[in-house]
């Protein structure tokens, strides 16, 4: 069993608060917009890593880091990308590869805007974080955790910090 910590949008924003919810996770996922690679390299200090870049991203982070990120955890497969969409209203860019090979978890950032929701026609479930960082229009900052067991993802928890 894994416990996942999944975040986005820092747009070069981490304190002490994400710090302390990366400390109780076994790997950490995010899903792009990093801003300074402070960010990642704060998080690689503490726990396993897996981040994509974002549309904000320098040449340095797209260097260290990939657009899409396809893997597997435990028995789980997962599909990290910072511009996806959400069902059914996909990104043209990914839409064709993600209805020909479907995921069990397909995550994605940039909208600033949490949103966990199932598509039942891919059978997959589309996770978006929200936003960790104070760069943006949400008012709210947000970050998921949840743990994968095997193939069951379960223990799904929205973690909300303060208003901006």
């Amino acid at each position: 069993m894994k416990k996942i910590l999944l975040l986005s949008d820092t747009h070069s924003y981490i304190d002490d608060a994400i710090l302390k919810h990366i400390k109780q996770a076994d790997e950490v996922w995010h899903a792009g917009d990093i801003g300074d690679l402070i960010v990642t390299d704060s998080i690689q200090k503490l726990k396993p890593l897996k981040a994509v870049y974002g549309n904000i991203d320098d040449a340095k982070a797209r260097a260290e880091f990939p657009l899409h990120h396809r893997f597997m955890c435990e028995s789980v497969d997962v599909w990290i990308t910072h511009i996806g969409g959400y069902p059914p209203k996909y990104n043209i860019k990914v839409k064709e590869a993600l209805v020909a090979n479907p995921p069990d978890i397909f995550i994605t950032g940039h909208s600033h805007i949490l949103k966990v929701m199932p598509d039942k026609k891919l059978n997959l479930i589309h996770m978006n974080p929200g936003a960790a960082g104070k760069h943006g229009f949400h008012k709210v900052r947000t970050m998921l955790r949840f743990k994968i067991d095997g193939k069951n993802i379960k223990d799904l928890e929205v973690i909300e910090f303060e208003t901006r």
